[in-house]
């Protein structure tokens, strides 16, 4: 008795299409996976100086204005250095700035109070807005 045998594998044309869908999803997956990264970097800026929100208000609240409302002084913080992916945070009249790090550039987020019989409204900016790392 004769057996047959049959080549069993995949051809190069196969294996080729295989390769260019992977490329292509490989293409939509990493600009959006970048963007994600630079956010939660960026995140630590948001968070740093949006804790000093509550000392700027105290120091509006004794003052009756945000006017002197500075770095160590009147209750709030001194200004910090560089931690993790905070490059710096000061605050000056009660506006907070904090500038983080994400993807090697240097973004700023700034908080800017405006004090009205005992109300206090935050406004925010800052080039973290125009490249999309915050929100």
């Amino acid at each position: 008795m004769k057996t047959t045998t049959t080549q069993q594998g995949f051809t190069l044309i196969e294996l080729m299409i295989t390769i260019a869908i992977v490329g292509i999803l490989a293409a939509i997956a990493i600009p959006s996976y970048i963007g994600y990264t630079n956010r939660a970097r960026f995140a630590e800026t948001v968070t740093a100086v949006s804790s000093l929100k509550s000392a700027v208000a105290a120091c509006a609240d004794a003052l009756g204005t945000v006017t002197g409302c500075n770095n160590a002084t009147n209750g709030i913080p001194a200004a910090t250095g560089a931690v993790g992916n905070v490059t710096s945070i000061a605050t000056a009249n009660g506006v907070i700035t904090g500038t983080g790090k994400a993807a090697g550039t240097s973004y700023t987020y700034i908080l800017t109070p405006t004090y009205n019989a005992g109300t206090i409204t935050w406004v925010a900016t800052g080039t973290c807005f125009a490249a999309g790392v915050c929100s």
